[in-house]
């Protein structure tokens, strides 16, 4: 006999639907000598994921915080801690305006082509796409949601979106988006 279970996850986001199907089967026996086929687990778990990075990025670098200060980021499903945050305060701030300042005026971006700027916005997509699992272990380790719901909703939909602006990045039609 088998074991068969489907999931629905429905997402309204910037009048956007995401509508996903699931269907899982999973056989508890074995019939004619051939085991039915099953999903595929994800490569990372919220169980098993850490965050790799916990710092502060300004001016391209990964930093502590000027004072030193951090805070604990919670799961809130189990209570427990995931990682140790660097705390930004009015310091930080400054620095990241600063850095953000100068990179708008002096920066690559503000002097690329439009079609390379909707380029680097797919390959970005593209990233966060092959990277799907790990960061949907994350999300569901940081906000206590479930794994599934980020994986099939969460993630996707910022691929989606990314892919979307990447797409306008070169249309010129006299309006801004």
């Amino acid at each position: 006999s088998t074991q068969s279970t489907w999931d629905l996850s429905v997402s309204f986001s910037f009048n956007m639907l995401s509508l996903s199907f699931r269907h899982t089967t999973r056989p508890s026996a074995i019939l004619c000598g051939r085991a039915l086929a099953t999903a595929t687990q994800p490569k990372y778990e919220p169980k098993t994921v850490k965050p790799k990075v916990t710092k502060m990025l300004i001016n391209g670098q990964f930093r502590d915080s000027v004072s030193g200060k951090t805070f604990e980021t919670i799961n809130p499903a189990t209570e427990t801690v995931i990682a140790q945050v660097a705390e930004g305060d009015k310091a930080d701030v400054e620095l990241a305006v600063k850095a953000a300042r100068d990179a708008f005026e002096n920066g690559p971006w503000r002097k690329m082509d439009a079609s390379e700027r909707g380029r680097l916005m797919y390959k970005l997509a593209d990233a966060i796409e092959a990277h799907a699992d790990e960061l949907a272990a994350l999300e569901s380790l940081d906000n206590g949601k479930p794994f599934h719901v980020a994986r099939t909703v969460d993630v996707p939909l910022a691929v989606r979106v990314y892919r979307y602006y990447a797409g306008w990045a070169d249309k010129i039609h006299g309006k801004v988006i």
